[in-house]
């Protein structure tokens, strides 16, 4: 039998980085007293403007730091520094000429740092200057993106992360949108009760203002801490309005947009094969993660659909000679093939793609692919190939070969290890498109999204028209498939001489039949509707004609021969400099004041890279390096001013890792841990070992809190002894909702609630709390601070782990990955007395026609009849877990089920 050991109670080193966070942001005399974001969205494209001001209040010149993450598919436009009344700007160069300036300036001796930081869906920009004692700074960064439509809507990412109290801190988004706003949410990993107070959200038909403007002691993490509660992200998610035609032609200032989604079409048939790799680099978590996802994505196959997996390491193999209806026989055997993937060996991805072509083409051969379907291959792979055809251009030309413009590929990069611009280039070939599946705890729901994203293909060979002498420099005009909760966008110029009425023609097919959609705009009133408010980024529809230009040239860059390269990249490269912004063919040089040692080049980060690692900067030399891949949640210390230090220790997946030669810093050495070994011991460890105490017997912690009306003032606590498996908790069709659970081995695996206004199903493990609607899934993780406000339904969770699901005059559900005693998932229930009449369920029969025996009011022995149905009940002393742990002690109606 395994004993208890002694608990390791050092905890030096996240002491260590958070004490140097501290005086980074507020010890070496640099205030932040401002920071505004404005955030202007007019017709999808939003303009973004940051504005910090800082003042040194240090007797001594101090260095000052504007740091910002933005999103990834943003350009920055301008960047600009005022440093007492004198402004310094971000000039805008073409890479060659920027990376000039880089090299003169590491010639001379300076430090002159390429800025460029990669996160999932954001980039990060950094610049430091000198600041003189009591000088004030100025930072103003701006950055434009057009939001592109993903699951049924656009989302607007800002990341807010000031790191100290600010006297004046607000976010102002305006949104305007001519089709008019259909849906609006927001959702915050900052935000509490406290901090909402600060929130306030307007909308009316086609405009909605959001503004947050904290007071400093809403911003103070508790009325004890001088720390700021603001770190993290707000996001914005809306959609329009849209009709059957789904068109809309936006005028404004010369320029047009066509927006195309149209309503109401039905899903077409498809046939999709299913590439997975499972070469030994897929071991451990990535193939879990793997199986699960692909488990959950065969449940979402339609019986019109037809698939088949292929796996593949050194060699490939079907899971069945051909294609196969998507039935429930055949989902369920496939469910049962996937779950037993194992990962060996090497990585064949040529074979593999290959027999996923030969499947196709032989099933079309006899037949068997209906008419009007569409035909798709997904590809997931973890690493390059190793096994076979190796050459990466080889394999790109022998798909595209082989696949002939018949069948639509995708491919999926898991982790870092993977070269993405093989894939990237592998996808864009042959008509579909590549993405990165970050290695983390939401890895299989990065999957299942991905899926979801082309599980319902609507319309074939889309190609939009207009009128011959009316538009000119129209992008992308013809699209290979249109998929629902997507969008189509389309922008080009007006000729000068054009029509009053601009007319548009978008043709493609639907099953087997050709469809047409005719609209019009009429241009005059275009132009007045987009001239007249205030609250708008003017003349934004050129520059979105100019953004969305540069992004499909830089995708055609990537299929593109070396002929047709250079007039694609001097095209992209002209458009880049006309317009100001920061794309990957053109770099941002910072000036800094006269004497400044730094000159600093800001670039477009490229997805293909293969790093994820970050460094940041912190007092006296030292950087601490994050993200580092294949270790997630690692981190490691080195001192920078070392010079004979250039290699970094990463800590093994259970140890720490602590090197320095900065002055009064201890050394702790690498070590491991698990529950049954002794605690990390080092020859440089300076941390000693102390025994916990063992604690009383604890208290029994129920299963479930019911608060009851009727006679008996105290709750009731339900024990499930006699029940496991799958169960309906609670239902109640007047509250539109539902919540069932799994209980096996004494807990809950998993409980589920799902609602019926607005459709929401939030799904809770012991890992982690995700919320999937409109097809799309978000995954959070305990005692992460959340705050989603969506029509008729708010979501909030505290650091304590409490997830609260609150809806006007209905039911408060409560949730919480409980970990004292009894740890599992636990559920909570509040203003129980706005259950109906046909409140049912496990827990829920107990708000049902329930009357107390009258001997329940004298002794601690009653009982409880539900139904007609008699429970003995028992007055006990439990642990209460409703208000968070270390609980409190109750006395409770304790019944067993």
């Amino acid at each position: 039998m395994k004993t208890r050991t002694p608990a390791w109670t050092c905890s030096l080193l996240p002491v260590l980085l958070a004490t140097l966070q501290v005086a980074s942001a507020q010890k070496n005399g640099i205030d932040i007293y401002s920071l505004t974001v404005d955030s202007k969205v007019s017709s999808r494209f939003a303009h973004t403007v940051i504005t910090s001001r800082v003042v040194n209040k240090a007797n001594t010149v101090q260095e000052a730091t504007f740091q910002m993450e933005l999103p990834k598919r943003a350009f920055i436009t301008n960047f600009s520094m005022t440093i007492d009344g004198v402004t310094y700007p971000g000039n805008i160069k073409d890479k060659a000429a920027a990376q000039e300036q880089y090299n003169a300036a590491v010639s001379r001796g300076q430090s002159a740092g390429l800025v460029k930081a990669t996160g999932r869906k954001t980039e990060q920009f950094q610049v430091s200057v000198s600041v003189a004692p009591a000088a004030k700074i100025t930072f103003e960064l701006v950055y434009e993106e057009l939001l592109k439509r993903q699951l049924g809507v656009y989302e607007l990412l800002l990341r807010i992360q000031p790191q100290q109290l600010v006297k004046h801190l607000q976010m102002d988004i305006h949104i305007f949108e001519p089709q008019g706003i259909r849906l609006l949410e927001t959702e915050s990993t900052f935000l509490t009760n406290e901090l909402a107070e600060a929130l306030t959200t307007t909308q009316s038909d086609t405009k909605a203002h959001i503004l947050f403007k904290p007071t400093l002691a809403q911003q103070q993490k508790s009325p004890e801490q001088q720390e700021t509660a603001l770190d993290g992200n707000f996001i914005v998610r809306y959609d329009v309005n849209r009709t059957l035609s789904g068109g809309s032609i936006q005028v404004e200032n010369g320029y047009f947009v066509h927006y195309f989604a149209p309503e109401g079409l039905t899903a077409m048939p498809k046939n999709v094969v299913f590439v997975i790799d499972k070469s030994g680099s897929m071991s451990g978590k990535k193939i879990q993660q793997t199986r699960e996802a692909l488990v959950k994505i065969l449940d979402d196959l339609r019986p019109k659909d037809q698939f088949n997996l292929i796996v593949f390491s050194s060699e490939a193999s079907p899971w069945r000679p051909l294609l196969v209806p998507a039935s429930a026989k055949n989902v369920d055997e496939a469910k049962h093939y996937a779950a037993g993937i194992r990962a060996q060996g090497g990585t064949n991805i040529n074979g593999a793609m290959m027999m996923a072509v030969e499947l196709l083409d032989s099933s079309n051969q006899k037949e068997q692919l209906p008419a009007g379907s569409v035909s798709l291959i997904i590809l997931l792979t973890d690493g390059d190939p190793t096994v076979g055809e190796t050459n990466p251009s080889k394999i790109q030309e022998n798909v595209r070969e082989a696949v002939g413009g018949q069948y639509s590929l995708f491919c999926l990069g898991f982790g870092f290890d993977v070269s993405y611009s093989f894939l990237e280039k592998l996808a864009l070939d042959n008509g579909g498109l590549a993405r990165r599946i970050y290695q983390d705890s939401d890895s299989a729901l990065q999957l299942q999204d991905f899926y979801q994203e082309v599980a319902n293909p609507l319309l074939t060979s889309v190609a939009f028209e207009y009128p011959g002498g009316a538009v000119e420099m129209v992008t992308r005009e013809n699209f290979r498939l249109f998929f629902k909760g997507s969008e189509m966008v389309v922008a080009g110029k007006l000729r000068e001489q054009g029509p009053a009425v601009l007319s548009a023609q978008v043709t493609g097919r639907v099953h087997k039949q050709n469809f047409t959609f005719q609209m019009e705009s009429n241009v005059a009133q275009q132009e007045e509707m987009f001239r007249g408010p205030k609250y708008i980024f003017h003349s934004f529809m050129e520059r979105l004609w100019a953004y969305l230009t540069i992004q499909q040239l830089l995708e055609d860059l990537v299929s593109a021969s070396d002929a047709e390269r250079p007039a694609l990249e001097q095209q992209a490269l002209n458009l880049s400099l006309h317009y100001s912004f920061v794309t990957p063919l053109t770099s941002m040089v910072v000036t800094k004041p006269e004497g400044q040692e730094q000159s600093q080049v800001a670039e477009k980060p490229r997805e293909d890279g293969r790093s994820g690692s970050r460094l940041t900067s912190l007092p006296g030399g030292v950087r601490i390096m994050s993200e580092v891949p294949g270790l997630p949640g690692a981190a490691a210390v080195l001192d920078a001013e070392a010079p004979d230090m250039d290699t970094l220790t990463v800590p093994d997946y259970f140890g720490l890792s602590f090197l320095s030669k900065h002055s009064g810093l201890p050394r702790v050495g690498t070590g491991s841990a698990s529950p049954d070994s002794e605690a990390p011991t080092s020859a440089y460890s300076t941390c000693p070992r102390t025994l916990v105490p063992t604690p009383p017997a604890p208290l029994q912690v129920p299963d479930a809190i019911l608060p009851l009306p009727g006679q008996s003032v105290d709750p009731l606590c339900v024990d499930l002894k006699h029940t496991q498996g799958r169960m309906n908790l609670l239902s109640d069709p007047d509250q539109g909702v539902e919540v069932t659970g799994q209980f096996e081995k004494a807990h809950f695996s998993w409980i589920r609630v799902a609602f019926r206004n607005p459709q929401v199903l939030v799904h809770v493990s012991p890992e982690h709390v995700v919320l999937t609607r409109d097809q799309g899934s978000s995954a959070h993780q305990w005692k992460k601070t959340l705050f989603t406000v969506m029509s008729g339904l708010k979501m909030t969770m505290d650091r304590t782990g409490l997830l609260l699901l609150t809806n006007p005059d209905k039911v408060t559900l409560g949730l919480r990955s409980w970990e004292g005693p009894g740890a599992g998932l636990r559920l909570l229930l509040r203003d129980t007395d706005r259950f109906s009449s046909r409140v049912n369920g496990t827990l829920g029969q107990f708000y049902r026609d329930v009357l107390w025996k009258p001997e329940a009011a004298k002794d601690s022995k009653g009982t409880l009849t539900v139904q007609g149905i008699d429970h003995p009940a028992t007055r006990e002393l439990k642990l209460d877990y409703q208000q968070g742990p270390p609980g409190a002690e109750m006395s409770c109606w304790s019944v067993v089920l």
